[in-house]
């Protein structure tokens, strides 16, 4: 499969860290730059405004999915590629899926958490197979990679799930894993013997 739009989940508060920030610019850029699409949920606040500028600004697609209720309290991008409005969360989230050939996961607060699960779930039983990359600038999701072993240690994921996602460090890592080859296909039938 050829990746040609990454659906990017990252944080919406304009009180994260300066790293966190300028990670949001550099892979907005380095995205544009390698002609990927991106899908993202519409925002102009916090790192999602900032990727979003920064694609545009080097001549990249930037497609946004953001529910009416955000949209109502005009938080939406404005000078976005397109902007599509849905009815729910859950909705938007659906349509990312959907639009994604792959799925970046840049530093965030909750909203980033719940639907990078959800990706990685979905991934589990076999609803889609596309590349997930947690980007783990200066460390930041380092806690999480922990918990998710913590919780693969103590038998509630299986081993070789652990294949479902990969970490980048830098951009290099996460444009390599962004077009990496397709994980082995989940074996439903064999996964809860």
């Amino acid at each position: 499969m050829t990746v040609r739009s990454v659906c990017v989940y990252c944080g919406s508060s304009n009180h994260s860290s300066g790293a966190t920030k300028q990670a949001a610019q550099s892979v907005g850029a380095a995205l544009a730059c390698h002609k990927f699409r991106i899908i993202y949920g519409g925002g102009r606040v916090g790192m999602m405004g900032l990727l979003a500028d920064a694609a545009l600004a080097e001549g990249g697609e930037v497609v946004g999915i953001i529910p009416e209720l955000l949209h109502a309290r005009e938080v939406q991008h404005t000078q976005l590629t397109r902007l599509h409005v849905v009815d729910s969360m859950h909705a938007r989230k659906r349509m990312m899926v959907e639009m994604a050939d792959a799925f970046a996961v840049l530093p965030g607060g909750l909203g980033t958490l719940d639907e990078t699960f959800e990706a990685l779930t979905w991934k589990q039983i076999g609803l889609h197979n596309k590349p997930i990359v947690i980007y783990n600038p200066e460390g930041f999701w380092t806690p999480l990679i922990a918990l998710i072993e913590h919780v693969t240690a103590n038998g509630l994921v299986p081993r070789e799930d652990r294949v479902f996602y990969k970490v980048a460090n830098n951009l290099d890592e996460l444009m390599s894993g962004l077009t990496a080859p397709p994980d082995p296909v989940v074996d439903l039938a064999a996964k809860w013997k």
